[in-house]
């Protein structure tokens, strides 16, 4: 019985083989439409994405012209071909704007571009594309149940885009002991910190600020110290009134003692 089963749907299987080769050589757009759209429904979209390519062009004007681009671009989606998906659902959208499937295709289209953003190490332009595209999506379909989807694929994205920031910026602070550069690590927070006002780095980017005003001011030319060291102490203020029960508390208070030190130091030899 088993045996029956089996040679059962070898034979299913090869005549729907059979079936779709036929049909890719078919001369008959409606054949390959046909075809096309079961394989679609069963979730084989390449071989519906292969069959779909040879017939486009042929339905343009047709009644199931939209029908057919909506499957075409959704093929690509789901092949992982986000950018030529991307592009199928832009023309979508704009050559069916009445469509029922224009909202699903306007997000697939953004949401293409989330599918592109790199880890946040590598150049972020697809990042910054996609937030875009994504937050173009929210504004022009406000009421879609789409658009909770889309809130969170933008926090997630400005989320990559902070901690690039913030990484860099502690680069300058880190990477050393010869090639850290202070005034830079500062100037980075600064802007890290006047970009992303929420973000949940903050308490490390003043932390990393203050530590590089510290560490700027400890090694200065005698000449610089005390205009370097007020500045340390003013982002130590701003530290400790935003975090006032952080864990760094105690670094932070080892930073304003020294600081301290090297004014007194400096006032009792004036």
């Amino acid at each position: 019985m088993k045996k029956l089963v089996y040679i059962f749907f070898v034979a299913i299987i090869f005549n729907s083989c059979s079936e779709y080769q036929k049909a890719l050589k078919s001369q008959s757009i409606a054949d390959k439409f046909k075809m096309g759209e079961m394989l679609f429904e069963e979730g084989k979209y390449n071989k519906a994405n292969r069959l779909f390519v040879q017939i486009v062009p042929k339905y343009r004007g047709k009644p199931q012209a939209e029908k057919l681009m909506y499957m075409y671009s959704r093929t690509f989606y789901e092949m992982r071909d986000y950018y030529t998906a991307n592009y199928q659902f832009e023309r979508f959208v704009s050559a069916y704007p009445e469509s029922e499937k224009v909202e699903e295709a306007a997000f697939l289209a953004a949401k293409s571009y989330y599918h592109l953003s790199p880890i946040y190490t590598k150049e972020q332009k697809e990042t910054i594309e996609a937030i875009d595209k994504l937050q173009s999506f929210i504004n022009s379909y406000p009421s879609s149940e789409l658009v909770a989807e889309a809130n969170v694929l933008v926090k997630e994205l400005d989320h990559k885009l902070e901690k690039k920031a913030f990484e860099i910026a502690k680069q300058y602070n880190k990477i050393g002991p010869y090639t850290r550069d202070y005034q830079a690590a500062i100037k980075a927070f600064d802007n890290f910190l006047v970009n992303f006002p929420g973000s949940s780095f903050r308490e490390e980017a003043m932390f990393y600020r203050l530590d590089s005003a510290y560490k700027l001011a400890v090694n200065s030319v005698a000449w610089k110290i005390k205009e370097r060291s007020e500045n340390a102490l003013a982002f130590y203020n701003q530290f400790i009134k935003a975090f006032p029960n952080s864990q760094r508390l105690g670094e932070t208070e080892t930073m304003r003692e020294e600081l301290k030190a090297l004014l007194e130091n400096i006032n009792t030899k004036s």
